[in-house]
């Protein structure tokens, strides 16, 4: 029987297919020179598969595509073997795990992923819910391995190929040993699965990554080829036929000159005896004596009718339960509010030893209200509740003290780390 699998090399999801054909015994030929967003855009492709996706499996009777669909055809080309199963909950349950395995691990798999890779917009929120569906998924898997070698029965089924072909795309590409550690029979499974001699022929030699890939910026380039891209000519104005002067005839105004662009509103609020950039070097270039200098530098130059001050603590602690997501999260939010380093100091602490991570923050801004030009563009800001400091209480200007000194421990517990805006 002729099979072609139309894919790219090395796709986890073409890997379900080859892996199955190697427990059934039958062969699969992969696309020669196959191009992604090239081939599967062919209208011979588009033929098979009408929103261009891969993999697709070409049989003698016709198409397949979805992946899972794929490897249940194969498995099924011939019936002397166990990746069904031997009975007919076998079977139910194959097919339960082969569903929990693309519903709970698959796809936050790919919505943790792909943002990184700059395949969408990446959103620290969104990542932070990925990860915790992810982990979720994993929890429950463990606790069904801790008390078995295989996912159903007592050999390997298509719901273990599927399902190690969805774990080796984050064990290969984000699923550091940190992060799997939680996961100690998820780890012995799935290590005992890529070393099978079988899988190891379409997997190849599996290593786990050592590090979370940084976010990639989505678009980029597009981004800069339409800043770089010339804008088109303007037409030539048809002026009316007035005679040309050197000089506008007695009596008469010249032309009106273009008016300048309008300031920030924060550029038009009264002088401040507070100068935002002093504090900053005094904070910077303090190295010892912090409090003696740096904070009591800080008060003496305060101007509390020029600035206010701002504590914020993120609404959904209870999700930051992966330190190093919870330290991302905060540089993405401290990168978007550059637009505001004219107008604003901040601090922001991450608390705590064990998750879920705390993070709480200290911002000082130019005006008595958080700035709106902040609020409308940077969407950070929703994700924190703010509470303007009241610099009468001792006790909040203490905490002022203690979030500015990065004081250990805060409130009672240790910092995991401190940020600076400055």
């Amino acid at each position: 029987m002729a099979l072609t699998l139309y894919a790219g090399e090395g796709n986890k999801n073409a890997a379900k297919a080859f892996i199955a054909a190697e427990y059934v015994g039958v062969t699969i030929n992969l696309t020669p020179n196959f191009q992604i967003g090239v081939t599967n855009k062919t209208p011979e492709f588009l033929k098979m598969n009408p929103i261009g996706k891969i993999p697709v499996l070409e049989t003698p009777d016709g198409p397949i595509f979805e992946s899972n669909a794929i490897a249940r055809y194969v498995a099924r080309l011939k019936g002397n073997n166990t990746l069904f199963g031997s009975s007919l909950i076998d079977y139910a349950h194959i097919e339960q795990w082969i569903d929990f395995s693309s519903g709970e691990i698959d796809i936050n798999i790919m919505r943790w992923l792909f943002p990184r890779m700059g395949f969408g917009v990446y959103l620290p929120p969104a990542e932070e819910a990925a990860i915790a569906g992810l982990k979720r998924g994993l929890s429950a898997l463990n606790t069904h391995l801790s008390a078995n070698t295989f996912l159903v029965g007592h050999c390997i089924t298509l719901a273990d190929i599927v399902m190690t072909c969805n774990l080796h795309l984050g064990f290969s590409r984000f699923m550091t040993k940190d992060f799997t550690k939680e996961f100690p029979h998820v780890e012995r499974y799935f290590w005992t699965m890529v070393n099978q001699p079988n899988f190891k022929k379409v997997l190849g030699e599996v290593k786990q990554v050592d590090a979370v890939p940084p976010v990639v910026q989505a678009n980029k380039k597009a981004v800069q080829a339409k800043e770089q891209k010339p804008k088109p000519k303007e037409e030539p104005k048809h002026e009316s036929a007035k005679p040309k002067v050197e000089d506008p005839p007695a009596g008469e105004e010249e032309e009106e000159a273009p008016k300048p662009k309008p300031k920030n509103t924060l550029d038009l609020l009264p002088p401040s005896k507070m100068i935002l950039d002093e504090w900053k070097r005094l904070y910077s270039n303090t190295k010892t004596n912090f409090r003696e200098i740096a904070i009591k530098g800080f008060w003496d130059m305060y101007d509390p009718e020029g600035y206010s001050l701002w504590f914020c603590e993120y609404k959904y602690n209870d999700e930051n339960t992966v330190s190093f997501v919870t330290l991302n999260k905060v540089t993405g939010f401290l990168q978007r509010m550059d637009l505001a380093r004219k107008y604003a100091f901040g601090k922001m602490l991450i608390i705590g030893q064990d998750p879920p991570f705390k993070v709480k923050g200290l911002w000082l801004f130019r005006g008595q209200e958080i700035p709106k030009f902040v609020m409308d563009e940077c969407y950070d800001m929703e994700l924190y509740d703010w509470t303007k400091v009241d610099v009468n209480d001792e006790v909040q200007k203490e905490r002022v003290n203690a979030m500015i000194e990065d004081q250990e421990p805060f409130e009672g517990e240790p910092l995991l780390d401190a940020k600076c805006f400055k």
